[in-house]
């Protein structure tokens, strides 16, 4: 069988409506948040899961809760799996950082694998230095079944650019994982191979049609 990963997004926050920089930021879901993480364990308590790994921030939590109660199995909570950190830019809007940060922002943008957010921001290499231990635990602790990693935007783009051999910095650019959508990757002999990416086809109409990032 070998393992499936199983990379699933929180559900929408007041932030991914927005569109503001939310890292160390801890919101709870929204009311709609809260029923994309209950429609995704109605869509996949039947899947035989082998465990479940999380971030530890609220927002990954009250996604993971769902399913794991519907399952009974224990959320392991990992550090490495927290969203990137925004530094300055925490809870502002783009226009308010080029506002305020302008070249730090024009870097950022031309290459975030080696360029940070002001003041104590996250790279993506350095994102994904903490990140990859946590899908390297898993693929030695799990090599056959099905195994959930709820996470954040950002950090799930890097981990997918790390199993795909994408340019970490170009992970904005060739990555897009909307909320509570979930993307599969399945390790086989020759490697980390894509087999669904940002699925959200478990989210209902109504909830797939709201705008959020």
């Amino acid at each position: 069988m070998g393992l499936h990963l199983y990379l699933l997004r929180h559900g929408e926050t007041t932030f991914s409506q927005t569109g503001g920089y939310c890292g160390m930021l801890d919101p709870e879901l929204t009311p709609a948040g809260q029923q994309m993480a209950a429609e995704f364990a109605q869509a996949y308590r039947e899947l035989p899961w082998t465990a479940i790994f999380c971030s530890p921030m609220r927002r990954a939590v009250a996604t993971a809760k769902p399913l794991a109660e519907a399952v009974g199995l224990p959320i392991e909570l990992r550090d490495g799996l927290r969203e990137a950190h925004y530094g300055a830019w925490e809870g502002q809007t783009p226009d308010w950082v080029k506002e305020h940060y302008l070249e730090d922002y024009i870097r950022w943008m031309t290459d975030p694998a080696w360029n940070a957010p002001t003041g104590g921001g996250e790279t993506a290499v350095q994102v994904a230095n903490r990140a990859m231990p946590v899908i390297a635990e898993i693929e030695a602790t799990y090599p056959d079944g099905n195994v959930l990693v709820v996470s954040h935007k950002a950090t799930l783009r890097i981990i997918l650019c790390s199993l795909l051999g994408i340019d970490l910095g170009r992970y904005r650019d060739r990555i897009n994982v909307l909320v509570a959508s979930v993307s599969v990757v399945r390790f086989t002999q020759y490697g980390p191979l894509l087999e669904r990416m940002g699925d959200r086809s478990h989210l209902n109409p109504e909830l797939r049609a709201l705008p959020g990032t």
